[in-house]
């Protein structure tokens, strides 16, 4: 037991950081590319703004090419631009860090970057594919790395307007999931470098990332590189984006920039894209669904038969893990303004409606791809994750997983869904969900057979529960 105080989110206690330590020491690790120089800290040997691609504004990703001498692989490379945010989300603020055009690189994580070939986790980040960066600090796979002994390598790539606009003559579409493909073809051919095993990767994706990898699954070139995915709240309800309304918003987006768009400033790209955003949102959506992301039809995504099709055809030897939380949409819609008006009949009304739009959106879209993998010969897992004993409105909400796996206390201190929660329950109600991923990445299928997960297809019977 220890005499130190319990931090409970919420409770107007500050987290108070670790002591200072000594600089961890570099540590050298050669790729394919070229040699990089890491650190080792905390018995882990840590390389972060790894490039994998690079790309002109607008244009496909390029393979990054050899490099002679040490490249410096110690601090976070650049986050995709994106328009600044500082309101308090459920999950909390969103993290500030350095943002640059050039955000195609990786941060890698592994015990050692020695010959043990190791299971390898590749990890896409959500934010409605307008935010977030796998360097930040809420998405950290420190604990993931020692409990697993994996490697987990976690995913910059274009966001907004500046990976999703479809405007001809401009922007071509879909350059974020071009982005997604070189990031896994590198992790493929490097793998082995870092300690990990090239023929035995994972792709983990949280919302728009697992959105995202649902939508490589029916990419033919992606195909190869998925042997194993990880699917946590796929929004599948919003299905793909149409070439028509792309071409809708990028009317909107080049009227609102009003000038060259490859001349234009990163801010001046950021604010046309914000605006174009609000012309066409308006105030449907609860302010989850993302004007830029995918649009079918468009290279390298097939139009929506084409992608079903696909789907089902690379099944057969494709294990996937697919699930929700029950109160996805409370992350919008929790103690708004129906249960503040009426405290007890808005509750009532508010929980309904979260409860209807989670089925809709969520729940039952995911079940359903999960259903047509499984009748296509894919061997898949379904899992729901139920409300924790939180004293917040939003219990298991959209994002509630994720302090389950990622990150560390000081990294979750201000994020209002875990209120009444000390660190210490967030972690021990997580470690089921960490050794069920974990076996997965490590033994596939039938290790997650061997714990008794039931395998879907279809019946609710059949989908796992976490509380």
């Amino acid at each position: 037991m220890t005499s130190e105080p319990v931090t409970r989110y919420g409770a107007g206690v500050d987290v108070v950081p670790a002591e200072s330590s000594p600089t961890p020491p570099d540590v050298l690790v050669t790729v394919r590319g070229g040699t990089l120089r890491g650190v080792r800290e905390n018995g882990l040997t840590i390389l972060r703004g790894v490039r994998y691609a690079t790309a002109e504004r607008f244009a496909p990703p390029a393979p990054e090419q050899p490099w002679s001498g040490v490249r410096d692989a110690r601090e976070h490379g650049g986050a995709s631009p994106q328009p600044a945010d500082r309101s308090v989300k459920p999950a909390g603020r969103s993290e500030v860090s350095a943002q640059s055009e050039d955000c195609l690189n990786l941060t890698i994580v592994t015990p050692a970057a020695d010959s043990a070939r190791r299971p390898v986790l590749v990890w896409l980040h959500g934010g409605s594919y307008r935010s977030g960066a796998g360097s930040w600090d809420r998405y950290r796979t420190d604990r993931l790395v020692r409990e697993g002994d994996v490697v987990v390598v976690s995913v910059n790539y274009r966001l907004g307007a500046l990976g999703y606009l479809r405007a001809p003559g401009v922007s071509p579409g879909n350059l974020g999931l071009l982005d997604q493909i070189e990031a896994l073809r590198w992790v493929r051919d490097n793998a082995a470098d870092l300690g990990g095993d090239p023929a035995n990767v994972t792709v983990v994706g949280q919302s728009s990332g697992a959105h995202s990898v649902a939508c490589l699954l029916g990419v033919a070139q992606a195909r190869p590189l998925l042997r194993r995915a990880v699917l946590q709240s796929p929004p599948l309800g919003l299905g793909l984006g149409n070439p028509a309304l792309a071409a809708r918003v990028a009317e909107r987006f080049l009227t609102r920039l009003g000038r060259d768009p490859w001349e234009a400033s990163t801010a001046e790209v950021l604010a046309a894209q914000q605006s174009s955003e609000r012309d066409m949102s308006g105030r449907a959506g609860f302010g989850m669904a993302p004007v830029y992301g995918p649009v079918a039809g468009v290279d390298p995504l097939p139009d929506v038969p084409g992608w079903r099709a696909a789907a089902q055809e690379g099944a057969e030897g494709l294990e996937v893990v697919l699930g929700t939380t029950r109160r996805e949409i409370a992350y919008y819609l929790a103690a708004g303004p129906i249960s503040r008006r009426v405290p007890l009949v808005g509750r009532a009304v508010e929980d309904g409606l979260i409860d209807a739009v989670t089925r809709t959106v969520f729940a039952r879209p995911t079940l359903r791809f999960g259903r047509l993998l499984a009748r296509a010969g894919a061997r898949v897992f379904a899992y729901r994750i139920d409300d924790p004993a939180s004293t917040s409105p939003y219990r298991a909400c959209h994002t509630s997983d994720l302090p389950l796996l990622f990150g560390d206390e000081l990294a979750w201190a201000d994020a209002p869904m875990l209120t009444g929660l000390a660190w210490s329950e967030l972690s021990d109600r997580g470690a089921p969900i960490r050794s069920a991923w974990l076996s997965f990445a490590s033994g596939g299928a039938e290790a997650l057979t061997a714990q008794g997960w039931p395998g879907y297809s279809g019946r609710a019977a059949e989908v796992r529960h976490f509380t």
